[in-house]
């Protein structure tokens, strides 16, 4: 038998035979059985190792230990929508689960593969079919490449300098399309991951900036804490991760089969069936060691998001900061959650010096030794049914080793790159957990399932029953409500039942304390709260404006303040002109403020350049060019003077639009034909309103009260009055006990006086 066992065995035979010939030659014999018998039946136990291999490996990888399944924590799973309480803090961070790569984030990526490349005819569908077509071009091309440079060497080795001439022609001519390809795979990657970006961005845009979802995350659920880090840094990476993933991993994986199937033919595929099997053990080892990165990357993120948003803090309140001196402990909060941050990313830089020596080991070494010993096959072994067989040509033997060299090193750097890949897919998995952890929030808002902590003064479990009720919302040309709960968010229920309406042409005045409700009763009007029970008649939203006190004034030209949120499209539609806002303008006495400010397509921060009652008299403009059937204001004339508070006023009853307004100054109830007041106990009252005979009790009142006051003064002025009298009449007793008789008589009918 002209192998290289024999030769091994004769040699071992040979210098081992004083002192074991027996027993090596009884194992010559042995291995020579095992041999011919493994030979006479080479292509049946051939297929049956592929069958077992086969099996094992989709047998391994249905059966998953329910063990490692971590269950997705949804919102739909959080709580019932009408009966279950919302989860606290607490509830939701024991319900929080580890990220990994599992059965949860292929389902998570799959639904925003959904997302990402929703169709065949989407164009991210195409371009991935363009790039994926690239990718088989370039693993071709290197096909080509290993068997070119085996040429190569073997024209080289046995001296003939035509054969390697050509062979270099060869090389550089198909150097042409295989640098095209590797430019055009870097470019298919970027317009990838910035399709799916944009696909992806404009998904969540639509589901955030629709059914109040941008306010009741950020007010009535404690899941998301920083919305805008999760959209813009979280989503970005995910998508890049998304194209670098498919592009390291898809084209290693077509390499492997392609260069596996070229070695099989060329060197057998028994030695390559060992190579795989030592390969695939030695994997399952190095990704049992791996460290969590996943987990990491997610938590990574999250810290990030938190100091982005103290940053933003201090951006927000930097007036009051500045006022109170806070700049010391703003300091020391970005500090403490920055070294959090670093703390973080050192301990994975330290995790992955040890997992990189490890990686590497296996991969460059352990796998090279492993691919030397596969490419001494045809040269030391004599196998039938190999392309080539074994020869002893010295060139022909070069070429095959060289080639198969070859292949063997980009089918090890490709199946390297796999393993690698695993840290991508971990990192990844972090990136899709963010991602669908915002669109679930997102799906369980627009439901009205909320998961918030109760801070409430009273019992939050009486409280969260409350808030696990709902009540119905009928939509009416009127506002009414019936025996509706003004309770806000966190569990404090400021009103147990509230009934009151305003027809069109009733105008509402609603006073009271601070922290009484009244804020909350709007929210729960224009939809931002939602209803806890009882029934709620209003209006179509768009028939209900809100001007607040420090009105909201957007990005954009000095026209886009007065119609906002409409643009100028929907301002021809209803045919109003630049002169018909200068008309509005006049009546809220803002004459000169186009000239003055440029024009109505000047663009500015319009927030730092008008001043306070500049702002709320573009407020009242916008209600004016709007019209609705109601407004609700919630004391915004408090920087403008009576005279243009009562224009305002006047103005809005001539258009008809029903007024809802919040305010305490009494200048404002001749405008109001009915009240709400809260006594801030949890009780209300809700009545007609006569202004002037208000006014007058008014004044009656602070008549009293006015006099109450000067109560205490003048009782202290009567008992000092009395102390003085008491003192003289002791002083004129004291005098007329020293006197004589004849003295007493005379000042006797004086003292009587």
């Amino acid at each position: 038998m002209p192998t290289v066992l024999s030769k091994l065995i004769n040699y071992v035979t040979i210098s081992s035979h004083t002192v074991t010939s027996p027993s090596i030659m009884q194992l010559r014999k042995i291995i020579e059985q095992i041999w011919t018998i493994y030979r006479n039946n080479r292509t049946i136990l051939g297929r049956f190792i592929w069958f077992l291999a086969v099996y094992y490996f989709y047998f391994s990888r249905k059966r998953k230990p329910k063990s490692s399944q971590d269950p997705v924590v949804t919102a739909e799973s959080s709580q019932d929508q009408n009966n279950a309480p919302p989860a606290t803090s607490e509830s939701s961070k024991s319900g929080s689960k580890k990220v990994a790569v599992d059965h949860v984030f292929f389902e998570r990526l799959k639904k925003l593969l959904k997302i990402v490349i929703p169709g065949i005819k989407s164009k991210e569908f195409w371009l991935l079919f363009v790039h994926s077509s690239f990718l088989v071009l370039r693993t071709i091309l290197s096909v080509y490449v290993a068997a070119l440079d085996g040429r190569i060497v073997s024209a080289l080795v046995r001296g003939n300098a035509k054969d390697f001439l050509t062979g270099i022609v060869w090389w550089m001519t198909i150097a042409i399309p295989a640098t095209y390809t590797n430019s055009m795979l870097t470019f298919m990657q970027n317009k990838l991951a910035i399709q799916f970006r944009t696909r992806l961005t404009n998904h969540i845009h639509e589901k955030y900036l629709t059914d109040m979802t941008f306010y009741t995350v950020g007010n009535l659920d404690d899941r998301i804490k920083n919305a805008d880090q999760c959209i813009t840094v979280d989503t970005m990476k995910f998508c890049n991760s998304l194209s670098e993933l498919y592009s390291n991993l898809a084209k290693p994986i077509l390499d492997v089969f392609i260069y596996f199937l070229q070695l099989a033919r060329n060197v057998g595929g028994e030695s390559l069936f060992a190579i795989s099997l030592i390969v695939h053990l030695s994997s399952v080892v190095l990704r049992t060691l791996t460290p969590p990165f996943g987990k990491m990357a997610a938590e990574e993120q999250k810290l990030e998001g938190e100091f982005r948003f103290t940053h933003f803090r201090v951006i927000e309140n930097a007036e009051e900061i500045a006022l109170y001196s806070g700049h010391e402990v703003e300091k020391s909060i970005l500090d403490r959650n920055y070294f959090a941050l670093i703390k973080h990313i050192n301990r994975i830089f330290r995790k992955r010096i040890f997992h990189g020596m490890m990686e590497d080991f296996i991969v460059k070494y352990f796998w090279g030794a492993m691919g030397l010993l596969l490419c001494s096959v045809p040269v030391f072994f004599n196998i039938p049914n190999i392309q080539g067989g074994k020869t002893e040509n010295f060139g022909t033997r070069a070429q095959e080793f060289i080639t198969n060299r070859n292949l063997l090193v980009r089918a090890s750097d490709a199946f390297g790159r796999i393993m690698y890949s695993y840290k991508e897919i971990a990192e990844l998995a972090g990136y899709t957990a963010r991602v669908s952890e915002l669109l679930d929030v997102f799906e369980a808002v627009k439901a009205g399932k909320f998961e918030k902590q109760l801070v409430s003064s009273d019992s939050t479990e009486e409280n969260a029953r409350v808030l696990s009720n709902r009540g119905k919302v009928i939509k009416d040309d009127k506002i009414e409500f019936i025996d509706v709960p003004i309770v806000s968010p966190n569990g404090d229920v400021l009103v147990k039942k509230m009934s009151f309406y305003v027809k069109p042409g009733m105008h509402l005045l609603i006073v009271g304390p601070n922290g009484c409700g009244k804020s909350s009763l709007f929210r729960i009007l224009g939809g931002l709260w939602p209803v806890y029970g009882g029934t709620v008649h209003r209006p179509d939203p768009k028939e209900i404006f809100y001007i607040p006190q420090r009105p909201y004034l957007s990005l954009g030209t000095l026209r886009d303040q007065i119609i906002y949120p409409h643009t100028v499209e929907d301002m021809k539609n209803r045919n109003v002109t630049d002169q018909n806002l200068q008309e509005i303008l006049n009546v809220v006495q803002l004459y000169n403020l186009v000239e003055r400010e440029g024009g109505w397509d000047k663009e500015r921060e319009w927030k730092d350049v008008l001043a306070g009652g500049d702002k709320q008299k573009i407020a009242m403009a916008r209600l004016f060019y709007h019209c609705p059937r109601y407004a609700i204001l919630d004391e915004c004339t408090s920087s403008v003077g009576l005279e243009i508070e009562k224009i305002m006023y006047t103005h809005a009853t001539e258009l008809g639009i029903s007024l809802l307004t919040v305010s305490h100054r009494p200048s404002l109830w001749k405008y109001h034909n009915y009240i709400l007041q809260y006594d801030g106990q949890g009780g209300y009252v809700f009545t007609k309103l006569d202004a002037q005979k208000r006014l007058e009790l008014q004044e009656e009142k602070q008549n009293l009260e006015q006099k109450l006051i000067e109560v205490p003064k003048l009782q202290s002025r009567l008992k000092a009055l009395k102390e003085m009298l008491a003192e003289r009449d002791n002083l004129e007793n004291n005098q007329s006990g020293s006197t004589t008789p004849h003295h007493q008589e005379n000042l006797a009918p004086f003292s009587s006086k």
